[in-house]
């Protein structure tokens, strides 16, 4: 144990004590706070343990790896992203800036950019759960189901029982019209964490589509193709007055974020207008 070494040797060296150490700038003890006070979710009072620290003087790396992390925390994304990138021009091969640049250029929807960080990230040696699980996002939207496959269950291989890992799964079964499959996973990550964001939401999704017998996603259908046949099944259920298979079909098709999200979304108001 290296507690109880470090106070044997204590106990044996009969040289006096070293003199106390100056105490550490102001500068530095904010940054450290800093961190912490992101990791926790204390995004204000990071901000401002932040300000404090550039007033003290602290400038360089340290202060622009918090900066990023903090807008990546924020939904600031854009910024987040520049700052990663930067920082990767002079560690070019740094695994966890390139996994939250890959992630911060998912929530832009810059999904090429985003494989080729997060490609980068799973081939560093050590590359965490975190990593991969983004990649089989990444996957998904792109409509790579085999890669997809793949990055989840290497993530699940390296952090078995995380509840976003089951949840991207289900989604990801979800997005090629796989509604039981979906339901298993969602359910399954519902009793690890059910309190995990947009979990409720995707159960609800996916016992709608179960429930509706909605059509499965045909073999090399892309999205724009799949969310079509969903909203044109949604309209023949509305007219055949199947109100429930109606909502399902409208709602798998607003989910699936192609051209077709304006259309369906104005059938499923329809369902609400006067009767």
């Amino acid at each position: 144990m290296i507690l109880s070494l470090a106070l044997a040797l204590a106990l044996a060296d009969p040289a006096p004590a070293a003199p106390p150490q100056p105490a550490a700038p102001s500068s530095a003890i904010s940054l450290s706070e800093a961190g912490r006070a992101i990791a926790a979710g204390r995004l204000d009072q990071a901000k401002a343990m932040l300000g404090t620290a550039v007033a003290a003087g602290a400038r360089g790396e340290p202060v622009d790896r918090l900066l990023a992390d903090l807008s990546l925390a924020r939904g600031e994304y854009e910024t987040a992203l520049n700052l990663y990138k930067a920082l990767l021009a002079n560690h070019p091969n740094e695994a966890l800036l390139l996994e939250r640049g890959g992630i911060a250029a998912l929530h832009l929807g810059r999904d090429a950019e985003a494989t080729a960080l997060l490609d980068r990230a799973t081939q560093v040696p050590g590359a965490g759960w975190r990593a991969w699980n983004a990649r089989g996002v990444a996957a998904d939207e792109q409509g790579r189901w085999d890669e997809a496959d793949a990055a989840y269950a290497r993530a699940a291989q390296l952090e078995p029982g995380r509840a976003e890992i089951v949840n991207n799964q289900g989604w990801s079964m979800m997005l090629r019209g796989h509604w039981a499959e979906a339901l298993a996973s969602f359910e399954r990550a519902a009793t690890i964490d059910p309190k995990l964001p947009r979990l409720a939401n995707n159960l609800e999704l996916a016992r709608e589509a179960v429930a509706a017998d909605l059509p499965p996603r045909m073999q090399g259908e892309n999205d724009e193709a799949y969310a079509s046949r969903l909203n044109d099944t949604g309209v023949v259920a509305a007219a055949s007055d199947q109100r429930q298979r109606a909502e399902a079909a409208f709602a798998q098709a607003i989910e699936l974020r192609s051209r077709w999200y304006a259309k369906a979304a104005a059938n499923l108001a329809a369902l609400d207008g006067p009767k």
